[in-house]
């Protein structure tokens, strides 16, 4: 179960909105910490499913063998031009490694529904192409942070 916001509750996207939101967006910015503590950030496609995001990362990354030595992350997705139009949000916790390493699109009842709906958001594809180099990781997170500055009160 993720922890509650505590701070910016003011400008914090409802449940409803973070999921329109995490559903309509395309990137994310991943990042971990290599064993030697150096931080890294990259960004990625993803797809999210109503519970946890979904990242397609290349198996020989920097990120995947980070997340292997260590699988705790955070990540961000965010949008807006304009200070005032600033929106995002923040997913932190363990991921998940599923399906086989490279992906080569063996049958696995946890994976069909997720690639479906990568393919289509992202391909504009009915079924997932796998060319042997991405695999899967799962972040449920632990934690969730929003914010809207739509949401604030017209200093005007």
């Amino acid at each position: 179960m993720a922890v509650a916001q505590r701070r910016g509750r003011r400008i914090m996207m409802t449940a409803e909105e973070v999921d329109a939101f995490l559903g309509a967006q395309r990137t994310c910015r991943v990042a971990t910490v290599s064993p030697d503590g150096r931080p890294h950030v990259g960004a990625l496609w993803f797809a999210w499913d109503g519970t946890s995001l979904w990242l397609y990362s290349i198996v020989r990354s920097r990120r995947w063998a980070d997340l292997r030595s260590d699988p705790r992350v955070a990540v961000v997705v965010d949008d807006g031009t304009e200070y005032g139009d600033l929106r995002g949000v923040e997913l932190s916790g363990t991921v998940e490694f599923v399906g086989e390493a490279p992906r080569t699109g063996e049958p696995h009842p946890g994976l069909e529904a997720v690639e479906r709906l990568f393919a289509a958001k992202n391909f504009g594809l009915e079924s997932m192409p796998h060319d042997g180099r991405h695999a899967w990781l799962r972040l449920t997170p632990d934690a969730v942070v929003s914010w809207d500055f739509r949401k604030m009160p017209d200093p005007g």
